[in-house]
């Protein structure tokens, strides 16, 4: 073998192009009639560098190169392959390994700036391990943990650690998993669940599709662990079907995971049985919430009812059901390795460990960031994220995606930890950080999270399905100019704040679900900090950034017997949403 060639082959890599790179690889490799191996893996986390393939040659460091297309992949490859000969371009760095030659004048893959500053737990394996080959996790260390685990500790020792460790719910909500794993394992059922939430439904989040695509082994360990230590003896992984290439990954997984003895009947000789089976969800919002997903997994439309009783006490099929997320399954394979205060020496007081970013939008670089916790978000976007390109002017990061709400630039050196964001009225969610510049219109920017609130809401809850809708019809008023100049639809307009701001209120205090609640937060969150951008549209139907259609536009003058068919009349009544 003369080489092994690891194609960047998640999701983000194939849209880039890697399946075309791939396939000139191949003829290229056959028609030189080379011994090379060539291996698929996930994203290593710098999307915006897509295509990225590494090529190790035997007794060398293994090296990456970006942005590599099928019309410079020969390129690329011919010296290297024939010559040993490194290119003049598109080298992002090489792997740290004492074990090979390194290459000269090379930079190393951990001093590149996007992942300098980084602290990579859950992402270690991603980009680097062939996620299809068990093999491969195993020459990681994978399963060992477990293999200890069940050999050597008692479910209640597992749990002391997790809570000792302070590692906490990462699908948003933040609840210590120790303490609810405790709960789980206290109940006395025969049957009880287990359930891995893969519904990453926000827009600008992509980790857990990445981390399944990336490393499944990881995130199927730390429910095997988690199963142990609570007594669950059946798991559920509730996945969109619209991330097809996780879905077919998760179940290779699975299936290899059950012939090796890491899964199904007496697992390692233990005598401990867990088996896993995936659900595939019809990619709605409210699936996300836990009651809604039990709803789905047993079969019925995905819709929340009220808790409590809450799920390890009354879950699926009426069974005592404990759900965490995809993340936070990956993280305990290494708590258990590293032990519990490994882990809480990383992260802030209340906030331990690492966590995983989907960093996107109007920045240098974009994809998967994980930081320990306590890290700024002006470290995030500008150290690691490069910034805002083409000299534009930061404006606002969108945290925790419909449900959070904006970060503004006088607040970049907050820390990200799940208390200190809450206090500005944002949320770490489930990791997605939408970076917005000076060309993007705040309020257009709530109207669209509140057009996919209102598109998602499932419409069991009045405030909610009537709420969003009325919001969403206020700000359609704001971005666009009144019918007329009548004095009532000046008053209108001009007491749209306040509405919103009441609505939003009802909004959040009655709806049934968290997700209910939450839905009026991207209107709250920039009518906090860019209040003015309101004001600017309603008084002086300006948008500062161009795009709503209002600029420096007179409104339009209908004769008065018209006036009655304005779709944008108003009603004099908040909770008229008639159309």
């Amino acid at each position: 073998m003369n080489a092994t060639i690891y194609i960047g082959s998640g999701t983000c890599g194939l849209g880039a192009g890697a399946a075309r790179t791939e396939a000139v690889i191949r003829r290229f490799v056959r028609e030189h009639n080379l011994t090379v191996e060539i291996v698929p893996v996930g994203c290593v986390g710098l999307c915006s560098s897509e295509p990225i393939i590494d090529v190790k040659m035997v007794g060398k460091s293994r090296i990456s190169f970006e942005r590599v297309t099928e019309d410079n992949v020969i390129a690329l490859l011919e010296p290297l392959l024939l010559h040993e000969q490194l290119p003049d371009s598109h080298i992002l760095g090489q792997y740290r390994d004492r074990r090979c030659e390194h290459w000269v004048n090379v930079p190393y893959l951990d001093q590149h700036p996007f992942f300098a500053r980084q602290k990579r737990i859950v992402l270690q394996n991603c980009g680097v391990i062939n996620p299809e080959d068990i093999h491969d996790y195993f020459d990681k260390g994978g399963y060992k943990t477990l293999k200890k685990v069940l050999r050597e500790k008692a479910p209640d020792e597992v749990c002391e650690i997790v809570l000792q460790s302070g590692l906490r719910g990462r699908g948003g909500g933040g609840f210590p998993t120790g303490a609810k794993w405790e709960m789980m394992l206290a109940k006395t059922d025969k049957e009880k669940y287990l359930v891995c939430n893969a519904d990453e439904g926000d827009p600008g989040a992509f980790m857990d599709r990445a981390v399944i695509e990336g490393d499944p082994h990881r995130m199927l360990e730390g429910m095997a662990i988690a199963a142990f230590a609570t007594g669950a003896t059946k798991g559920f992984v509730y996945i969109r079907a619209e991330y097809p290439l996780a879905t077919l990954r998760l179940a290779k997984a699975i299936v290899q995971a059950e012939a090796a003895g890491a899964l199904g009947k007496n697992i390692f000789g233990t005598g401990f049985n867990f088996d896993i089976v995936i659900r595939k969800g019809a990619g709605a919002y409210v699936c996300g919430e836990e009651t809604a997903l039990m709803s789905s997994i047993e079969g019925l439309r995905g819709m929340p009812y009220p808790r409590p009783p809450f799920p390890v006490e009354k879950g699926i099929f009426g069974k005592p059901t404990v759900i965490n997320n995809v993340e936070t399954f990956a993280n305990v394979p290494d708590i258990l390795a590293h032990g519990a205060e490994w882990f809480s020496t990383i992260g802030t007081d209340k906030s331990k460990g690492t966590k995983v970013f989907a960093l996107s939008g109007k920045v240098k670089y974009t994809g998967l960031v994980e930081i320990p916790m306590g890290t700024s978000v002006r470290e995030i976007i500008y150290d690691i994220g490069g910034g805002t390109p083409n000299g534009k002017e930061f404006k606002a990061v969108q945290m925790g995606g419909p449900s959070g709400g904006c970060v503004n630039k006088e607040n970049l050196d907050i820390q990200v930890d799940y208390d200190s964001l809450l206090s500005i009225g944002a949320m770490m969610g489930s990791g997605g950080m939408v970076v917005m510049d000076e060309d993007t219109c705040m309020v257009d920017i709530a109207k669209f999270f509140m057009s996919f609130i209102t598109r998602e809401s499932c419409g069991k809850c009045t405030p909610c399905r009537e709420g969003t809708r009325q919001l969403l019809h206020m700000l359609e008023v704001i971005t666009s100019l009144p019918c007329t100049d009548s004095e009532e639809e000046q008053v209108y307009r001009h007491s749209l704040l306040e509405k919103m701001e009441r609505l939003c209120r009802v909004i959040k205090d009655a709806s049934l679900c968290g997700l209910g609640a939450a839905a009026p937060n991207s209107a709250l969150s920039t009518l906090r900090w860019f209040r003015q951008e309101y004001e600017e549209h309603i008084t002086e139907f300006h948008c500062r950034a161009g795009v709503c259609p209002l600029d420096n536009k007179l409104p339009q003058v209908n004769n008065a017997s018209d006036s009655s068919e304005s779709p944008n009349e108003p009603s004099g009544n908040d909770s008229d949403t008639s159309e």
